[in-house]
């Protein structure tokens, strides 16, 4: 069974996955794949020439610095991203394929269309000022949070897709219960 976790920008997702595969399945986190990918010096010197970034500049800063002042960068550089995430997908589900439980987390599962790949698919959900705040204690800032976050389908239109929603707001053992709720019917 591949179970799709989803949600918007730091509304608790990667916590939501390590809780849902806990001994239960390998976990795809297309966010690991990206960093892998920053640190591919074949990949890295691609962005660099593409998007004119200097070697002594730090890849992530400059292309956070570009994105905020020009939001076409950022479906660029999805373009290059996002074939690499799903050929590793592609290549996860084969390995797992023994497995029980797969469990992907896919910050863009809606936006890329990626609803069918899955036989279920959970939508983590945190009212906009929670989440401003997670992501600033992560050393973001808000604009570049509201850059990011307009990019993304709202919380309504996600939902939509959605087998089932579960809100993260409280603490850690609540979101923790009602996960664990959903995944004991299909244990």
């Amino acid at each position: 069974m591949k179970i799709g976790i989803t949600g918007s920008l730091s509304s608790g997702k990667t916590t939501a996955s390590k809780i849902l595969s806990a001994r239960r399945g390998p976990l795809f986190s297309a966010d690991n794949v990206v960093r892998k990918l920053y640190r591919n010096k074949s990949f890295v010197n691609n962005v660099r020439k593409k998007f004119k970034i200097q070697k002594k500049i730090s890849i992530r800063k400059a292309l956070k610095d570009k994105i905020l002042n020009n939001s076409f960068i950022l479906k660029k550089l999805e373009l290059l991203i996002h074939p690499v995430v799903r050929k590793e997908m592609r290549k996860f589900t084969q390995s797992n394929k023994k497995s029980k439980f797969l469990f992907f987390e896919i910050p863009l599962l809606v936006e890329s269309k990626l609803k069918k790949y899955f036989d279920l698919t959970i939508f983590i959900k945190a009212r906009k000022n929670i989440r401003l705040k997670r992501f600033k204690s992560k050393g973001g800032n808000r604009k570049l949070f509201q850059k990011l976050d307009n990019r993304q389908l709202s919380d309504a239109k996600k939902q939509k897709f959605a087998d089932y929603v579960v809100v993260n707001e409280k603490n850690i053992h609540v979101l923790k219960k009602n996960l664990l709720y959903i995944l004991k019917r299909y244990e």
